[in-house]
């Protein structure tokens, strides 16, 4: 593999170097070639390919261009060049003399041998593809990985990254977001467009759905003009068959100069098939891959042909040999503003504009045309024309389907009743249907608690972990089937297709707020988490509308407020819990609408974008998938669990336990002997009523803790840290526990569960329920009255649904619109309004009441 390998040892750097930071006199082993297009080629004729040692001869006087020795022969490149190869740094070489040292050279040799065959047998893939066809299936399926799927437009939100090693290959993969075109229309666009161009992956995989070829393959004329190697994954190919559709896909590569391989992504069909192919054409030994230039017209051509020989000068290299000529003359022609801001930088990069500018005004008035349109028009030209030779559609109408679904589900009468029917079944079933596992496993955590507290000796570690720990972090996880099940009903929506039907049918009424139906599906997400929601706003073209989206997303009731909706809604309106539970949501709804209007009519008054969505044919959702799915997401709540909520209920625990007076020990310490000695007294001179003085012994102990627990709290940093805030809370009827608990649910909204069940000292569910509703005011004006009341219990929920949105998700705001300002509004303006909506809630029902 490396020409001189067997005459020295050879010690590694760790990581790998590009070949223009090598010294002069070091050698190297190349492991990749990067750059498209030419350059790539040129390059690899010379000999750079992939396990050739290398050595820097020399540099020029002014350090640029770089003289090397490679397969026997001097070369120089410009350092520009050079940073576009990466290569594996030898730095010194010792021989093994008389024979000494040979077992060791040995082993260093096959270790060398092996670190570059791994390197340079390491492919990075780019998953390109239409929102919908099946990417981060087809993801998920090759690395084992359990990403976000769903049959609509927009699921994969943000660039996934995964690794997979077969046939002597480690395949690094990035699912990339979903794009139908390669513009700069919307941010995905944008995101995968600069992916390809500058983070130079070996392969891309085109993933492309069989059932909609003439739209799918747009996109993979657009990476042709990029000139990257490319693999069609033609996912979905069963559908294509139960159609009766033919396509003779060896024949359509040929005419692309792509490889196609029919793929089942949720089934693992022609994946192994798939991953051969991309060794292959990494290779440069697959007999179809191969560049084509697609035609354009003879005036598109020719005004091409005149920009590329203005940007395929020497000076322009460093950005060439990134990125194709050709692809930059189709993107200038194209108007695209992105293209012009890059070419701008160039040596000559006025004078290419203006020629741009020139030929664009020559053929838009010789052919009374938008170059844009002419551009598409040929593309979807040689779509067309490479299907007429190897597509032959089927009788069958294969949408026959979706269309009657379609018919009923949004029908204009029966598309609501439709929607609101699956909302409530959703709720009712949340609650009722997890109540049941939701008592298994509070029975689970009622006995770790007994188990511990029986055989643990009496401390400050037996409190921490059985009032602190298990009594707070028990408290939320036996909401997880509650949460499962909601997330199921949300993934059938998202599996199905229904999910697209729904932002159809709400268009109109997100018109009216000043947005579209695709606000509708970031906005249904957050009942599931608002993070990957506000994530999934970047599907919406128009800054404004995102930035909106964003806005209200945090009212959408996320499944962190659901064990908190539970706990009151069960404790105190157990016959209405299901419908509680639907109201609480859809009152959600209601102040992200009114939210919405008022900021579209003083923050956001520019025209919003068309409403332009897909809707996917409808696809049952397979067992494995929707599982997976559910689990992943489980399992993510249980990782909270051992994460942030149990640091949070640590802290909250310390916080309630100390400062701990030495007084208030010694005194209650003195009362447990006295009372202790009074017993055993009395059961020493009646032996018979032993058992009855051990009985009442354990009651007074008991009575004895909670006094000291009370005292305790009351005098602790929690509590001083509460009644601080409290006057600002007292409005609304919340006493300084609940203050505490919302202050905590900042971090994450089950902490106010967690908080609750630390400040109330109860062990598990039950016992807190009771004590919310036996808890009492012990002094000021309001003593001796119930703490919660019905107008207390409504307007501590209506505070937590508006409220705060956790951190993750104020800091997701921050990263979505690119400014700490709006992430900062949005906490503040959340937590005024929720203030404002419990203080007229818990007066409006104290009035009617």
């Amino acid at each position: 593999m490396v020409a001189k390998l067997y005459f020295y040892v050879t010690f590694l750097k760790a990581n790998v170097m590009k070949l223009s930071e090598l010294k002069q006199g070091e050698t190297g082993v190349i492991i990749k070639v990067k750059g498209h297009g030419e350059f790539r080629k040129r390059i690899i004729e010379m000999g750079f390919v992939r396990g050739k040692e290398i050595k820097v001869v020399r540099y020029a006087p002014l350090k640029d261009p770089i003289e090397y020795q490679i397969m026997g022969y001097e070369v120089s490149l410009r350092r520009s060049e050079a940073e576009l190869i990466e290569v594996e740094p030898v730095n010194s070489y010792i021989k093994p003399e008389n024979g000494q040292n040979n077992i060791s050279f040995v082993d260093t040799l096959q270790n060398f041998r092996q670190k570059i065959k791994e390197k340079t047998h390491t492919i990075n893939i780019a998953l390109v593809g239409n929102p919908n066809c099946g990417k981060t299936t087809l993801f998920n399926t090759i690395t084992g990985a359990a990403e976000h799927v769903g049959n609509y437009g927009g699921v994969t939100v943000d660039a996934k990254k995964g690794k997979t090693k077969r046939f002597g290959y480690t395949f690094e993969i990035t699912d990339l977001p979903g794009t139908y075109s390669l513009t700069t229309y919307s941010p995905e666009e944008i995101y995968v467009r600069h992916y390809l161009l500058y983070e130079f992956p070996d392969v891309i995989i085109n993933v492309v759905d069989a059932t909609n070829l003439e739209r799918n393959l747009y996109l993979t004329t657009q990476l042709i003009d990029m000139n990257i190697p490319i693999v069609i994954a033609l996912n979905m190919y069963d559908e294509l068959q139960k159609n009766g559709d033919k396509l003779d896909y060896q024949a359509l590569g040929e005419l692309m100069g792509i490889p196609i391989v029919p793929t089942i992504a949720a089934t693992g069909y022609g994946i192994d098939q798939l991953l051969k192919t991309v060794i292959d054409v990494y290779e440069g030994i697959n007999p179809i891959a191969r560049p084509i230039k697609i035609n354009y017209g003879k005036e598109i051509e020719e005004a091409i042909e005149k920009l590329v020989k203005l940007i395929d000068i020497e000076e322009n290299k460093p950005f060439t040999n990134i990125v194709n000529p050709r692809f930059i003359a189709i993107k200038l022609l194209e108007k695209d503003k992105d293209m012009y801001e890059n070419v701008k930088m160039m040596s000559n990069g006025e004078q290419i504009i203006q020629l741009a500018n020139k030929l664009i005004k020559h053929i838009e008035k010789q052919l009374k045309e938008d170059t844009e349109i002419i551009i598409a028009d040929a593309r979807y030209g040689f779509i067309s024309g490479a299907l007429a030779e190897t597509y032959k559609q089927g009788k069958s109408d294969k949408y026959q389907t979706t269309k009657i679904i379609d018919s009923i589900v949004t029908n204009k009468y029966l598309g609501f009743p439709i929607f609101f029917l699956f909302l409530w079944l959703m709720f009712e079933s949340t609650f009722k249907l997890g109540e049941y596992p939701m008592i298994w496993l509070e029975d689970l955590v009622n006995w770790v608690s007994e188990l511990l507290s029986k055989f643990m000796p009496p401390g400050m570690l037996k409190d921490l972990l059985i009032d602190g720990i298990i009594g707070g972090v028990g408290s939320v996880l036996v909401f997880l089937p509650n949460i499962l099940i909601l997330f199921f009903f949300i993934a059938i929506m998202e599996d199905t297709g229904y999910m697209a039907r729904v932002a159809f049918i709400m268009d109109k009424l997100m018109h009216k707020i000043g947005l579209h139906g695709k606000s509708f599906i970031p906005l249904l997400m957050g009942f599931g988490c608002n993070v990957p929601a506000v994530m999934a706003t970047r599907t919406i073209e128009n800054r404004n509308d995102r930035i909106l989206t964003m806005l209200i997303n945090p009212f959408m009731s996320c499944s962190a407020r659901l064990p908190i909706y539970i706990l009151i809604l069960g404790t105190f309106f157990p016959k209405y819990a299901g419908i509680g539970l639907l109201l609480i949501y859809l009152t959600g709804i209601l102040v992200a609408i009114v939210m919405a209007i008022f900021f579209k009519k003083t923050l956001f008054r520019k025209n919003q974008a068309p409403f332009v969505m897909e809707l996917p044919p409808y696809r049952w959702p397979t067992t494995k998938i929707l599982l997976k799915d559910i689990w992943n997401k489980g399992k993510q709540y249980l990782q909270k669990m051992g994460g942030v909520i149990l640091i949070a209920t640590i802290i909250i625990w310390a916080l309630e336990n100390f400062p701990r007076p030495k007084e208030l020990d010694q005194y209650y310490l003195s009362q447990k002997t006295k009372v202790q000695a009074y017993y055993d007294s009395l059961a020493k001179a009646n032996p018979a009523q032993a058992t009855v003085y051990k009985t009442k012994l354990d009651s007074t102990l008991d009575k004895l803790d909670l006094q000291y627990k009370t005292k305790l709290q009351e005098q602790s940093y929690i509590a001083r840290l509460g009644r601080v805030f409290e006057p600002i809370m007292r409005p609304l009827g919340f006493d300084w526990k609940m203050t505490v608990s919302l202050m905590a649910g900042t971090s994450a909204k089950e902490i106010v569960v967690t908080t609750m069940s630390v400040l109330y000292q109860a062990d598990n569910n039950h016992i807190l329920r009771h004590k919310l509703k036996t808890a009492r005011y012990e002094s000021g004006p309001r003593k001796g009255q119930l703490i919660f009341t019905p107008a207390v219990a409504l307007a501590f929920m209506i505070f937590v649904l508006t409220y705060f949105p956790c951190i993750a998700t104020i800091t997701a705001i921050a990263n979505e619109s690119g400014s700490w300002k709006w992430a900062l509004f949005s906490a503040t303006y959340t937590t005024t309004l929720a203030w404002v909506l419990a203080f007229l809630t818990y007066h409006f029902v104290n009035l009617i009441a």
